[in-house]
């Protein structure tokens, strides 16, 4: 069966997806058709319902729900994970409201952070994420949210930080982060369903037990030019036991992201969904 498989060419995803894309482990008969994308660009192809498969936002997750299901491994949630915003000085809080901010894409986890924690800034531009540290550096906006390796690199450009808006979440919550998940289509078979879940946690396993010295040439080859002290700090933040299985802390925390979303936009939904409705169940 030939299915199509949207994911980011960034470390934590190729990490996770290089054994089953690449035919490293037996596939069950499944062939992937693969495509890279930015995030932004995956959020939008999810609402279209172009891929069978893809790495979403957890904060578009409430646009999907009738075309998709989340599975649950492949994802990414974590503590010390979050958005950071970034600038070149230091700005009060209480003045985000009036600056210019560069944000990693309209549906994405890290805009329905800010969102919620700075709900009076309208000013606002997005962007693909690799461009918001020179933006900021540039002076093309005031501050900028950033997400992925950038955690890693601001510092050396001199930038500082405002506001760590995973920080702010786990304080609130005390629940992990919900960045980013695996949703596949509703309408496939649940043998399907439940047998891709498998394939991707048991792809996972073989990164972990054949890549954790010496990255795969497949990671690498997307990593951006990437250093690979950066590829490894990218891979032990974003792939961790939530990647494994997302558990039952992950889900809650995925509720509480809908519940957030729902505050933003009061009246999307009627009824709050629940979990087993979200996420795919043996």
């Amino acid at each position: 069966m030939k299915l199509t498989l949207h994911f980011s060419p960034c470390p934590n995803d190729t990490f996770i997806f290089d054994a089953l894309v690449n035919h490293k482990i037996d596939t069950k008969g499944f062939q992937f058709e693969t495509a890279l994308e930015d995030v932004q660009t995956l959020n939008e192809q999810a609402i279209q319902g172009i891929p069978d498969i893809c790495k979403i936002s957890y904060g578009v997750l409430p646009l999907l729900i009738e075309k998709y299901i989340l599975l649950t491994s492949g994802g990414a949630l974590g503590k010390g994970s979050g958005p950071l915003l970034i600038s070149k000085k230091n700005i009060p809080l209480q003045n985000i409201h009036e600056k210019k901010i560069a944000i990693p894409g309209e549906n994405t986890t890290a805009h329905l952070l800010f969102s919620f924690l700075f709900p009076q800034a309208k000013n606002k531009i997005f962007t693909t994420f690799n461009l918001i540290e020179d933006m900021v550096l540039i002076g093309a906006v005031d501050a900028g949210v950033i997400i992925h390796e950038n955690r890693f690199t601001y510092a050396e450009k001199h930038l500082v930080k405002l506001a760590d808006l995973g920080e702010t979440w786990e304080n609130e919550t005390a629940l992990p982060i919900p960045l980013g998940g695996i949703v596949i289509k509703r309408n496939l078979p649940k043998e399907v369903k439940l047998n891709v879940n498998k394939l991707i946690r048991g792809s996972m396993e073989y990164a972990f037990a054949h890549h954790i010295k010496h990255l795969s040439e497949y990671v690498q080859l997307h990593a951006q030019e990437m250093n690979e002290d950066v590829m490894r700090k990218h891979i032990g933040l974003y792939v961790n036991d939530y990647s494994k299985d997302v558990g039952s802390e992950g889900k809650r925390a995925v509720l509480k992201l809908m519940k957030t979303f729902n505050k933003l936009h009061p009246g999307h939904f009627s009824e709050l969904p629940k979990a087993n409705l979200l996420f795919l169940r043996k």
